[in-house]
């Protein structure tokens, strides 16, 4: 049950600010949304940052996903797995890979179903999630990995900003409805 009540899917003010959160979304509202929109000026930068985390920059949208996914398990944010498990799959995740995730920090570890690269996104993903801090050792992989400067910071940015998504959503006890 959501603290804050959602609001309903057929809102239409803010109009520029709702048209815009549908067009990123496909033309519907989530539950996320109807409850950020209670406050439409912290929503007009949540939808900014989203619009860009998901449509602008230029991570692979599977090491994308890998750690959103990584964040809903690690805070406990079942709404964020559920709905990022298609765009994972979309992206070239795998039913096996989806799976190996429930127990994310040790599918961090396994080198059978994730590449050198998503463990390496897999640990950045723990460490800032779970301490905040990231060890030198993981950010020096990390960063030989990743083709750029700019990536890195894409990937470290990304995983902030769906950490804060995940505080969120487990502060209001928004879910799926």
């Amino acid at each position: 049950m959501p603290r804050i009540p959602y609001l309903p899917e057929n809102i239409t003010e803010p109009k520029a600010l709702v048209d815009s959160i549908r067009a990123r979304r496909g033309g519907r509202l989530n539950e996320a949304d109807r409850t950020v929109l209670h406050a439409p000026r912290f929503a007009r930068g949540w939808n900014e940052i989203s619009r860009a985390v998901r449509l602008e920059i230029g991570l692979q949208p599977k090491l994308r996903e890998l750690a959103v996914i990584g964040i809903g398990v690690l805070n406990g944010t079942p709404f964020e797995v559920k709905k990022h498990t298609p765009e994972f799959l979309k992206g070239g995740g795998t039913q096996a890979q989806l799976k190996a995730l429930e127990r994310f920090e040790d599918a961090a570890e396994n080198k059978a179903l994730f590449d050198e690269l998503e463990r390496a996104v897999m640990r950045l993903t723990i460490e800032m999630t779970r301490n905040v801090r990231v060890s030198d050792a993981t950010f020096a992989e990390v960063q030989r990995l990743l083709p750029s400067n700019e990536s890195v910071v894409e990937m470290i940015g990304t995983i902030a900003m769906y950490n804060m998504v995940a505080r969120f959503l487990v502060a209001l006890q928004v879910e799926e409805q």
